[in-house]
């Protein structure tokens, strides 16, 4: 658990970095840094989606993972939860939610979580969430300036998801095999992409407009190929 942990730690100094120390940056550099990095976002994401060996099992992934995701209405409930906390911490009208679903959606869906949790758990080798750390800071400084505490709750998520996978790569050591590990991450590098494009405003999206992709809805994409091949490798 010490790369999760890490992780989750650095994303939560950071964000308080960028509240405290870069929110009165002028807003032309904002605005600026925020194109930049939705740049970045998208070439890793992009990167990452073509080293899959199964593009049909991609495809495939998406689609199951966006029926599921729609039929569980995963983006609403986040935003719920978001909207729960941000009563609760009497900040209504902010963009508490869209920091923390932003944020915790960027920062779990992409291949460095999964390869690297997976790693720390099957291995004990914390190197990739470290250097995942360090991407995630640099993005939660950016990110927390604009979009304020939000970002910083998204340790917590990202705490229990990498961690999670963590423990269950364990109890699943003898499923996971190197093939899997690949479309898992192409799938998730994909939602990073989308998070990327969502950033930019592609298209003229608005918040919640039809432009705009809901990339929690598709987080269940990912597990699609463990399913499928995991179950493949178990009956033949």
């Amino acid at each position: 658990m010490l790369g999760p942990l890490v992780n989750a730690g650095v994303i939560a100094v950071c964000s308080l970095i960028g509240m405290l120390l870069v929110k009165n940056i002028p807003e032309r550099f904002e605005t600026m840094l925020k194109k930049a990095i939705g740049l970045s976002i998208i070439y890793f994401g992009l990167k990452g989606a073509f080293d899959n060996n199964h593009a049909l099992l991609l495809i495939m992934s998406l689609v199951v993972g966006a029926l599921l995701g729609e039929l569980l209405d995963i983006d609403r409930g986040m935003n719920r939860l978001g909207a729960w906390a941000e009563r609760k911490m009497g900040m209504q009208g902010g963009n508490f939610a869209k920091g923390f679903v932003s944020a915790s959606i960027l920062f779990c869906s992409g291949a460095m979580a999964i390869v690297g949790s997976m790693q720390s758990g099957l291995e004990g080798n914390h190197e990739t969430l470290f250097a995942k750390s360090i991407l995630d800071g640099s993005i939660s400084i950016v990110f927390s300036a604009s979009l304020g505490i939000g970002v910083l709750f998204s340790a917590i998520p990202v705490l229990f998801y990498q961690g999670g996978i963590a423990l269950l790569s364990i109890a699943a050591r003898s499923v996971l095999t190197q093939d899997i590990i690949t479309e898992m991450s192409a799938v998730g590098s994909l939602l990073v992409a989308a998070i990327g494009f969502n950033f930019l405003a592609v298209g003229g999206g608005k918040e919640g407009g039809n432009t705009e992709i809901k990339v929690a809805n598709l987080i269940p994409a990912v597990f699609v190929p463990l399913v499928y091949l995991g179950g493949r490798g178990l009956f033949g």
